[in-house]
């Protein structure tokens, strides 16, 4: 059994790190769907990282989102308790324009609340993406991890605006 041990321990580490770095800090994601084109595409792999939350979600961010035993990936657009709107085009938070720092393909209007502790999480490319106008806020729990980083392809590597 010392022997086992001595051969095989630094592998049984290896494993423990790897289990306990995907389980907490980061993990690979894969973009399933063109929701979220031109930021992210079909099939890029991500980074997924759960300790950004710690930070806190701000407006913008991309967040991967565990929602009706599916997993999505969406922009953050309402923070909680917020009235979110958008009328011909143009983001609303509390009645206020908000000027957004992407351009988004054409939203059609619609208006709504967020709760304590929820979210309104759009995609970018809206006209086919399935979030909060079709499944309502999200709650921080459902929440899973930011995306900044795509990893594959090559050609999409880089840090995410």
């Amino acid at each position: 059994m010392k022997k086992f041990l001595k051969e095989y321990y630094p592998y049984l580490v290896i494993i423990l790190v790897v289990v306990l770095v995907r389980t907490f800090l980061v993990t690979p994601g894969l973009v399933n769907g063109d929701s979220m084109k031109d930021t992210l595409f079909n099939n890029d792999l991500v980074i997924v990282n759960k300790i950004a939350l710690k930070k806190g979600i701000n407006r913008f961010d991309i967040v991967v989102v565990k929602a009706d035993n599916t997993t999505i990936i969406k922009r953050v657009i309402g923070l909680p308790n917020e009235k979110v709107q958008y009328i011909d085009n143009k983001l609303y938070i509390n009645d206020e324009l908000v000027e957004t720092p992407f351009e988004f393909k054409d939203t059609n209007d619609f208006e709504m609340t967020s709760g304590e502790d929820e979210y309104v999480v759009l995609g970018d490319n809206r006209g086919i993406s399935k979030d909060s106008r079709y499944i309502g806020p999200v709650s921080r729990s459902q929440i899973k991890g930011k995306v900044n980083l795509v990893i594959f392809p090559f050609k999409h590597f880089g840090k995410i605006q």
